[in-house]
């Protein structure tokens, strides 16, 4: 039984090449979890309660501003982690490997765009905590160009199959 080409090309992949696509996935994944710390926090300073569960987002209006912005960089963590993740997957099925020789450094354009979405994802939330809107501007369209870079990558690696 042959393996359908998504599956061959990722177990054709050496594991070192494909690394930072998965990396980049389980970290995006990692920051998501971490948005909800400081959610976490601005309802224990709102005075949070059991009966707060019936309807949580009701409680929205007790929350202090950067409690506010915690809720919204949350909400953000999903969107931006629903357009990375199938990104990220992309390379790891289309086998985006490593860099051709004579590459500078040896490293591609996929993984360090791998490797910087997650970390600008974190520095995301910091400035909308902070309320500092250039960063966080800054921090949001770094982070959506990394994953448009792996979905160029990917559909490149799919197209040269």
């Amino acid at each position: 039984m042959a393996l359908p080409a998504p599956a061959l090309a990722l177990a054709s992949a050496s594991a070192g090449a494909s690394a930072p696509f998965a990396w980049s996935l389980l970290l995006a994944a990692g920051v998501v979890v971490f948005s909800t710390v400081p959610l976490g926090v601005a309802r224990s300073q709102a005075n949070f309660q059991m009966a707060d569960l019936a309807a949580p987002r009701a409680m929205f209006e007790r929350l202090p501003a950067w409690g506010k912005r915690a809720a919204w960089a949350h909400q953000n963590c999903f969107e931006a982690f629903t357009l990375h993740a199938p990104a990220a997957l992309l390379c790891l099925l289309a086998g985006v490997g490593a860099a051709p020789e004579g590459t500078p450094l040896g490293v591609t354009a996929a993984a360090v765009a791998a490797w910087l979405h997650p970390a600008l994802r974190l520095a995301y939330i910091g400035a909308y905590l902070g309320n500092v809107p250039p960063l966080r501007g800054l921090c949001w369209a770094g982070g959506l160009t990394c994953s448009g870079i792996l979905y160029m990558e990917g559909l490149k690696a799919v197209l040269a199959g």
